[in-house]
């Protein structure tokens, strides 16, 4: 049997062939009746749009890629589900690639894989500088999440510093004065965990508690293992914090079990928090309290920043003049954050 196509679906509706199209693209100027009739038939002959003969009529693929470090980080995995959901939305179709926070695989990315198979890239970058971003000729549009590497392009991102500085400020405020940093990093760097290591520090100079550089906990990698080992060095060494700021959920964790194979109580004796908010923080005893992005938020305003750009390359139609004409400038969107307070601070959970 034949597939229906969108003239069958027009007469069996009684309506023109551009009346079904305006259904489909949703077209506001459609009366309700008629957008019920053309629906019904719809489905009553199963036709389905195709989707890759409308975008290639567009010069587009209808994929976007979303390049991240690592998808078994549970952060990733979650904001993953978010932008395949918001990509949905626009009949986009989302490849997921996995960087390794190897430079050349980011440049890869960045390049769009070498080939025009993708309309556009959002890109969460570890190892590319700001200088790996300046010449983009010919690039694919692209969206960055993470902290920002340079002032022209894209960017996606809680305040991450401002974030540290409260969840650091919550534990002083609940007593404690000696609060370490599991993963920060006391240098000049552009990244997030430097980002977040200025607002730990940022928060005891508003508390009047003098920084010692030996309470930032490094680690080789953001991972349970890597927390549980570090925290453990540190107690091994003689540290005796009364709190803790982690730079991720999957760094607390493991901060949690090196704490409870020592003996140590949380939070009666050391309170923990984390960042990301990630599902495994809410099952783990104690439960985590967390710095939670909106990870929606990051998600939804991503893929409509990409489209943007993606439309100003090709034209709503596919049909660019060339000119650039009408191209916006680069935009620096921050997206909202909150404090998710469980068992690991207070004993409870309070948001």
């Amino acid at each position: 049997m034949a597939r229906p196509r969108i003239k069958d679906v027009a007469r069996h509706a009684g309506v023109s062939e551009k009346t079904v199209s305006n259904v489909i693209n949703d077209y506001a100027h459609v009366s309700d009746r008629t957008r019920r009739v053309v629906r019904e038939a719809i489905e009553q002959l199963g036709y389905r749009v195709n989707l890759a003969g409308r975008h290639l009529r567009k010069g587009r693929t209808g994929i976007i890629a979303l390049v991240v470090p690592e998808l078994d980080i549970p952060y990733f995995a979650e904001l993953a589900r978010h932008v395949i959901r918001e990509a949905e939305q626009c009949s986009l179709t989302v490849l997921i690639h996995q960087s390794g926070a190897d430079r050349s695989h980011e440049l890869a990315a960045l390049a769009g894989f070498g080939s025009t198979f993708v309309d556009g890239i959002i890109l969460s970058p570890l190892a590319l500088t700001a200088d790996d971003l300046r010449d983009r000729a010919g690039a694919p549009p692209t969206v960055l999440l993470g902290e920002l590497l340079e002032e022209g392009a894209d960017h996606v991102a809680i305040d991450n510093e401002r974030a540290a500085r409260e969840a650091t400020g919550h534990l002083i405020g609940l007593g404690r004065r000696t609060v370490l940093a599991v993963g920060g990093r006391d240098d000049a760097g552009l990244g997030t965990a430097e980002a977040r290591t200025r607002g730990y520090r940022a928060a005891l100079a508003d508390a009047g508690i003098p920084y010692d550089p030996a309470a930032l906990l490094p680690v080789d990698s953001f991972r349970m293992p890597d927390g549980a080992e570090a925290v453990a060095r540190a107690l091994r060494e003689g540290l005796r914090p009364d709190a803790l700021l982690c730079l991720n959920d999957q760094l607390a964790l493991g901060a949690l079990r090196a704490l409870h194979e020592h003996g140590i109580r949380v939070p009666e004796d050391v309170a923990v928090i984390g960042f990301d908010d990630v599902e495994g923080g809410r099952f783990s005893v104690p439960t985590l309290s967390t710095v939670a992005p909106d990870k929606a938020a990051v998600a939804r305003v991503a893929v409509q920043l990409l489209r943007r750009r993606i439309e100003e390359a090709t034209g709503p139609d596919g049909a660019s003049d060339g000119t650039g004409s009408g191209v916006q400038s680069p935009q620096d969107r921050i997206v909202a954050h909150r404090l998710v307070l469980r068992e690991s601070t207070e004993g409870r959970e309070r948001r």
